[in-house]
């Protein structure tokens, strides 16, 4: 497992971390198997949605803004309560298939970091599994 550390920007975007993602699976050399990629992060997520257009990436965000608006009257008091609903919207990993030393992306794919209390200091895990060899 490789551990990656960047700084956001902003108090809501979603980071492309599709290359360092492929990078890792490729400084593995394996064939065949798993990616997991993690964030340990209570408001952050990840995800995988499109990569070519980065309007896409603002849509998302103007509407997670419209359906988790900070103005709802959340409980708790340190003010970030929509950030912790929307991590758990997106989900704290995503799983990608590896086939021929290649992620299983589909040609409009990318993995996101989702950032939805920042700017802040994040991490991302990622663990490369293999396929295990069939049985006889």
């Amino acid at each position: 497992m490789r551990t990656f550390e960047f700084k956001t920007h902003a108090k809501e975007e979603l980071i492309d971390v599709t290359s360092i993602v492929r990078e890792e699976v490729e400084s593995c050399g394996l064939r065949n198997g798993l990616c997991v990629v993690y964030v340990p992060h209570t408001t952050a997520g990840l995800m995988i949605n499109e990569n070519a257009d980065p309007d896409v990436r603002k849509d998302i965000l103007m509407a997670f803004g419209k359906l988790v608006p900070d103005s709802l009257p959340f409980r708790h008091i340190e003010g970030n309560s929509a950030g912790h609903v929307k991590a758990s919207i997106t989900g704290s990993s995503v799983t990608i298939l590896i086939d021929h030393d290649r992620l299983m992306l589909g040609i409009w794919q990318g993995v996101f970091f989702c950032e939805f209390d920042g700017p802040r200091k994040r991490k991302i895990f990622i663990k490369v599994i293999p396929a295990e060899a069939p049985s006889r």
